[in-house]
């Protein structure tokens, strides 16, 4: 049994993914070796060949469609046979050290449920959804009105992402994104595998927050970094405009998908918390934004 199960959900990115698979091979493994796994989402870049033919080793499962995000790392970890789990996005690119460092600090802390690392962009700027507050009405509010960037340093304003606090060190955080997202299988058994209900967009979010109920803490990790395109199989972002772009087709469906995962989260994790004016409130707003980030990729 490997110490570490790596798992990289890929679609239509194969030069990424290829250089996410490079790195993979020089950096430095836990003391019991580790296993990579690809799930590919019915790809048709040559992805699936590219890793046949250039990764011997790496295990490539094969999806006839593609189910998602969720899905896709849920069929990774069924077949995966490490004690930890790492999931990783296929735009990403790994320095020598980033995998043993979190791994030992991980291994050493059981209280801890999942660990990322320091995410930056080629650019050399911190990636800030790899370190979040949960979207809380109040959180959601000051982000979206501009309050978070008015008052970066305060934790009453800037909740959302939480810029206020000391990025050299150890710390914990409420939300870490899916791209490098390292946790004890022992945890992923015990949370039931990441919801499939979200297609992609939100489900790091769920599960960083059912960790969290579970009484697990999240820690940012930032003595090693890693390389994030962001955004490659969407083309949402305007951080990997220049090497990614899918069709208009993939980019509205994930615009769409993006603001039901916000949908989802809200109602699944809030409604229940907050008075129901509240609440209609906040799922106008989702819907507002949602129309116009929609609007916005099916113009371009």
């Amino acid at each position: 049994m490997p110490d570490l199960s790596i798992i990289i959900v890929n679609y239509n990115t194969r030069q990424l993914l290829d250089e996410c698979l490079a790195s993979l091979q020089t950096a430095v493994a836990p003391p019991g070796g580790l296993e990579i796994i690809v799930v590919d989402n019915a790809s048709t870049d040559g992805s699936q060949e590219m890793v046949r033919e250039k990764y011997p080793t790496v295990r490539l499962i094969a999806s006839a469609q593609n189910r998602g995000f969720s899905a896709a790392n849920n069929t990774g970890a069924a077949q995966a046979n490490g004690r930890t789990l790492l999931f990783l996005n296929s735009d990403t690119r790994l320095s020598e050290e980033a995998l043993i460092q979190p791994f030992e600090y991980l291994d050493r802390h059981q209280h801890i449920g999942a660990i990322t690392v320091r995410l930056v962009y080629p650019t050399g700027e911190r990636d800030p959804d790899n370190h979040r507050g949960f979207p809380t009405p109040w959180n959601a509010l000051c982000h979206f009105s501009g309050l978070g960037r008015l008052f970066p340093g305060s934790p009453l304003f800037n909740g959302y992402f939480q810029s206020y606090a000391d990025f050299e060190q150890t710390h914990p955080v409420s939300v870490i994104a899916g791209s490098f997202m390292m946790m004890p299988r022992s945890v992923f058994d015990e949370l039931g595998g990441w919801d499939e209900t979200y297609f992609f967009y939100g489900e790091d979010i769920d599960i960083c927050y059912r960790i969290q109920e579970m009484g697990y803490e999240i820690v940012y990790f930032p003595h090693v970094e890693v390389l994030h395109y962001k955004g490659a199989s969407s083309g949402l972002r305007k951080e990997s405009a220049a090497i990614a772009a899918p069709p208009k087709e993939t980019r509205v469906k994930v615009a769409r998908e993006s603001i039901r995962a916000m949908q989802v989260f809200y109602e699944k994790f809030y409604s229940d918390k907050y008075p129901r004016p509240v609440t209609s409130l906040v799922l106008a707003g989702i819907w507002a934004r949602g129309q116009l980030r929609i609007l916005k990729h099916q113009m371009k």
